[in-house]
C-alpha cells in the first residue's frame, strides 16, 4: 500500500536530531535551566517525551460514559436550595453535591442538617434519576441517617440510588485541627454507621478519602495523593475491624481530589490515584477494581479580583478532570470566592462541563492520556513518590497519628512556603491578579446571604490544622487596602511613570511597571514621554508633569542605553520635584546601580523581583 503521509519521504527524526537543533538555538545556554522545569514535588519536567506505546488505558469510568455533572447546593435557606437544585437539574446537571454547614467545602455557608431542611432541599427531586454526593462536617453527622429515613419514608428503593455519603472524620479533623473523640475510639462508631446504611439497602460508597484539605492548604500533588491513600487505608481498617468483609469495604470507600488549572498535573494526579489504589487493593489480596473518584475545581486557584478569569481556570480544570477519568465533577461557580453565586454563575459552572461533554465528547474516549509520554512519566513519578510518602505516614502509625504528630502539616507547610515565594516573584503568575490586573473592575453580583457562624469545636485530641487559603489572597489584601484608601481620600494611591526618551525606548518597561504596581491597587499615571528633540528627555517638563500628576512616588522607565545617559539626572530632578520614593524599572548595569541609588532611586522592579514586598513598601511610602 502506498504511504501518502506528507512525512513519508523524510527520514524519521530522533531525539539526537532534535537536541542538535536545540543546541544551536540555545547558543551555549544551559539546557536544564532554559528548557527543564520542576513541580512542587521536585519532579523533572522535560520539554519533550517519546510516546509510551507499552501503556494501556487505565480502568476507570464505564467506556464511552461521561462524568456526572454535579451542581453544588450550599445556600443555608432550604427553599432557595431546592429552587436551585431544580433549576440546575433542568439546566443539564446530572447530580447534586449537598454541601452542609461545617463541611470542608462549605467556605462559611452550607445547608442545615435537619430532617425538615433535607426534605425541603430534595422536594420534587427524582432521587433515582441523579447522582447525589454529600459534603459533610461534624455538624452534619446526622445527615446520612436523616437522608436514609427520608428515602424509606418516600418508598424509594435505596439500592437503586446513586448516593455517595461523604463520611470523612479524618478529613474534617485535618481542617478543624483535632477530633472530638480519639480515632481508635471513633473508628467503631464510623464502621457501625456505614454498616447501618448498607443494611438499609444503600450501595454506597459511604466513606470518602478527601484530598482537598491538603490541596486547599497549599500542599503538592504527591502530598494530596498520599493523604488520600492514608485516609482510605484508615477507613478500610476500621470497616474490616467492624465486621465488614474487605471485599465489601473497598467498595464502600471513594476518593475526592482537587482539579486545578495545571492541566497535565491534574490529569496525571487522577491517573496516579487509580494506579495507587489498585496497588493497595493488590496488597490486600484483592483483585483490583476501579475506584470511584470525584473531583472539585480547586478553591485555592480562585480569585476575588477579576473573577471572570476563574471561568478559564475552571475550564482547564474541568478538561483535565474529564481526561483524567473523574467519575463526577463539581465546578465552583466563578464568583465562589466573593460569596454565594447567582443563577448566571451557577449556569456557567454547569455549562463549562456540558460543553466539554456534549460538544468536545471528552467522555467518549477511555483514558485518552494513555501512552502519552509526558503524562505517563508524570503518572509514574507521582505514583512512586506518593507511595513513599504514604509509607512514611503509615510508619508513623497511620493518618490520625501522623496528623497528631504534625508530620503531614509540616510537609504541607514547607510546600506552601515555597509556593508563596514563587507566587510573590511571579514565577507562578495569577492572571488578573499578579499579571494584567484590572484596577477599575466592576463589581460582580453574588447573593446577599451572610455566612453561617460555627460554634468552637470541642476537641479531645488537638493538633495544628491544615488551614485553607487561596493563592491570590496576599494580592487581594493589597487591593482591598487600596480600595479603602480610595474610599477615604477620593482617589486611588498613585504612581507616576517617569518615561525617559522616545516612546520606543520606554514602552516595554512602562507597560511592565504599570502591571507591576497596579497588582497592588496603585494607579499608574502614564504619558508619552518628554523627549525634547526626539531622543533626550526634557527634565524640566518631566518634573512639571510629576508635580501635576498628584502622585507622591514615581518609577523611571526606559532602555538600558538611556538609563546610562539620563537616569541619574532624571532621579535627581524627580527628587527635587518632591518625589518621596523612586523605583527604576529593570536591573541597572552594576556600574550604574550606585549612582542612581545616590541620586534617589530607592528600589528596582524587574522580572523575578518580590512583587508582594515591593508593593507593601509602596503602600507604606504612599500612606495607604
Amino acid at each position: 500500500m502506498t504511504d501518502l503521509s506528507l512525512a513519508s519521504d523524510f527520514p524519521a527524526a530522533t531525539r539526537d536530531d532534535w537536541l542538535k537543533v536545540v543546541e544551536n538555538v540555545l547558543k551555549g545556554a544551559p539546557f536544564d535551566k532554559k528548557l527543564v522545569s520542576a513541580t512542587a514535588d521536585g519532579i523533572r519536567i522535560e520539554p519533550i517525551y517519546p510516546r509510551r506505546a507499552d501503556r494501556a488505558p487505565l480502568a476507570g469510568r464505564a467506556a464511552g460514559a461521561p462524568w456526572r455533572v454535579m451542581a453544588r447546593l450550599d445556600i443555608p435557606d432550604p427553599a432557595r436550595a431546592n429552587a436551585q437544585a431544580l433549576e440546575d437539574l433542568e439546566g443539564g446537571a446530572t447530580g447534586l453535591t449537598l454541601v452542609f454547614n461545617g463541611a470542608i467545602g462549605a467556605r462559611g455557608f452550607g445547608l442545615p442538617a435537619s430532617a425538615d431542611a433535607i426534605a425541603a432541599v430534595l422536594a420534587d427531586v427524582v432521587l433515582d434519576a441523579i447522582a447525589i454526593d454529600f459534603d459533610l462536617g461534624p455538624e452534619a453527622k446526622a445527615a446520612p441517617g436523616i437522608f436514609a429515613a427520608l428515602v424509606a419514608g418516600l418508598g424509594v428503593d435505596a439500592s437503586a440510588l446513586d448516593v455517595s455519603f461523604g463520611i470523612d472524620p479524618l478529613g474534617a479533623a485535618a481542617v478543624r485541627g483535632g477530633l472530638a473523640t480519639p480515632w481508635p475510639a471513633l473508628a467503631p462508631d464510623f464502621a457501625a454507621e456505614i454498616a447501618a446504611l448498607a443494611q438499609a439497602g444503600f450501595r454506597g460508597p459511604f466513606a470518602v478519602a478527601d484530598g482537598r484539605p491538603v490541596h486547599d492548604a497549599g500542599g503538592s500533588e504527591v502530598q494530596e495523593l498520599a493523604f488520600v491513600l492514608a485516609a482510605g487505608v484508615a477507613y478500610l481498617r476500621a470497616l474490616e475491624a467492624g465486621g465488614i468483609p474487605l471485599e465489601d469495604a473497598r467498595r464502600f470507600v471513594y476518593a475526592r481530589l482537587s482539579a486545578d488549572a495545571d492541566q497535565f498535573l491534574t490529569i496525571a494526579k487522577l491517573r496516579a490515584l487509580r494506579r495507587l489504589w489498585a496497588r493497595l487493593e493488590a496488597a490486600c489480596g484483592l483483585e483490583p477494581a476501579p475506584l470511584r473518584i470525584v473531583g472539585e475545581s480547586a478553591w485555592r486557584m480562585s480569585s476575588r479580583r477579576d473573577p471572570w478569569v476563574n471561568l478559564l481556570r475552571n475550564t482547564v480544570a474541568s478538561f483535565a478532570a474529564g481526561v483524567g477519568g473523574a467519575d463526577g465533577l463539581t465546578v465552583l461557580p466563578f464568583t465562589a470566592a466573593l460569596g454565594l453565586p447567582d443563577a448566571f454563575a451557577r449556569r456557567m459552572a454547569r455549562n463549562t462541563q456540558i460543553v466539554l461533554i456534549e460538544e468536545s465528547h471528552l467522555g467518549k474516549v477511555a483514558d485518552p492520556a494513555a501512552g502519552t509520554g509526558g503524562i505517563e512519566t508524570l503518572t509514574d513519578e507521582l505514583s512512586a513518590r506518593a507511595w513513599a510518602l504514604f509509607q512514611e505516614i503509615e510508619a508513623e502509625g497511620g493518618l490520625a497519628a501522623a496528623l497528631q504528630a504534625g508530620l503531614v502539616q509540616a510537609k504541607v507547610a514547607a510546600t506552601r512556603a515555597e509556593h508563596r515565594k514563587a507566587v510573590a516573584r511571579r514565577k507562578e503568575p495569577i492572571t488578573g491578579v499578579s499579571e494584567f490586573p484590572l484596577i477599575a473592575e466592576a463589581e460582580v453580583a453574588v447573593l446577599d446571604t451572610a455566612p453561617v457562624a460555627l460554634p468552637a469545636p470541642s476537641l479531645a485530641v488537638a493538633f495544628a490544622p491544615l488551614q485553607p487559603g487561596r493563592i491570590a489572597e496576599p494580592f487581594e489584601a493589597l487591593r482591598d487596602a487600596a480600595d479603602r484608601y480610595l474610599d477615604k481620600t477620593g482617589r486611588r494611591p498613585a504612581l507616576f511613570l517617569a518615561n525617559l526618551g522616545p516612546i520606543a525606548a520606554f514602552t516595554a518597561r512602562a507597560t511592565f511597571a504599570k502591571n507591576f504596581f497596579e497588582a497592588g491597587g496603585i494607579e499608574t499615571v502614564s504619558n508619552d514621554g518628554f523627549a525634547a528633540d526626539g531622543a533626550s528627555t526634557d527634565l524640566a517638563a518631566l518634573a512639571a508633569a510629576f508635580k501635576a500628576s498628584g502622585a507622591a512616588v514615581a518609577c523611571i522607565c526606559s532602555s538600558d542605553a538611556l538609563y546610562a545617559e539620563e537616569a541619574v539626572a532624571a532621579a535627581a530632578a524627580l527628587k527635587a520635584a518632591g518625589a518621596t520614593h523612586l523605583w527604576l524599572a529593570g536591573k541597572p548595569a552594576p556600574e550604574l546601580e550606585g549612582p542612581v541609588t545616590e541620586a534617589g532611586v530607592g528600589g528596582f522592579v524587574f522580572m523575578g523581583a518580590d512583587l508582594l514586598a515591593v508593593l507593601a513598601e509602596a503602600h507604606r511610602v504612599i500612606g495607604v
